[in-house]
């Protein structure tokens, strides 16, 4: 069964960027509903007893379990987007991480630019990510809705967050604003430097 993880910092932690008001709707509404809905569609199916990232590739791509799909697939993606962030986050990235991404983008700042391009460019709701490509590649991309990164072969890096919710309260229509505070302000360079170096 799906269950509800514990925010990684308490609910004001991330403000003045994101408001204790927007985590108690976005976490405690938004990401308990998504357990909730997906725990009665599974409740007494062979589904039930799955590991999360398992359901989730088990039902992506079969139409008929579309919204097991959607309610596992945002339970996990919201537990990654609140570990992408950090009070006092931003900054920059150390390591092979760092180096990695100066390799693959030109830069932390080249990276940054085009994180805030592809979140803003998201059509609708979504998701913004770092990824790892097979090839051995940071990649940056979006995804639709309950889309995640995990049904293939990418290892996500890091994320954040595009749907409306995620910020309107606080930023209102302004999400290239919200995305600059994320990358400045926001970041948890520390997931995901150790999401990148498990995945060498």
């Amino acid at each position: 069964m799906l269950e509800l993880p514990k925010l990684p910092y308490e609910m004001d932690a991330l403000a003045p960027h994101i408001s204790a008001e927007t985590l108690s709707f976005h976490y405690g509404k938004h990401h308990q509903a998504y357990v909730t809905n997906g725990n009665k569609l599974i409740e007494g199916t062979d589904l039930a007893d799955l590991e999360l990232v398992e359901l989730i590739r088990k039902v992506a791509g079969d139409a008929s379990k579309k919204g097991v799909f959607n309610n596992a697939a945002q339970v996990w993606n919201h537990t990654f987007y609140w570990n992408s962030m950090k009070p006092n986050g931003g900054g920059e990235p150390k390591g092979k991480l760092a180096d990695k991404i100066k390799e693959d983008f030109g830069g932390v700042e080249q990276f940054k630019d085009e994180f805030k391009k592809v979140g803003a460019g998201q059509f609708g709701s979504g998701y913004a990510w770092l990824v790892l490509t097979p090839e051995g590649k940071l990649a940056v991309y979006g995804t639709a809705n309950a889309e995640t990164p995990i049904t293939g072969k990418d290892v996500p890096i890091l994320t954040t967050d595009v749907w409306e919710h995620t910020y309107y309260l606080d930023y209102q229509n302004r999400r290239p604003d919200y995305l600059t505070t994320f990358v400045d302000h926001l970041i948890n360079w520390e997931f995901a430097e150790a999401n990148y170096e498990a995945a060498l």
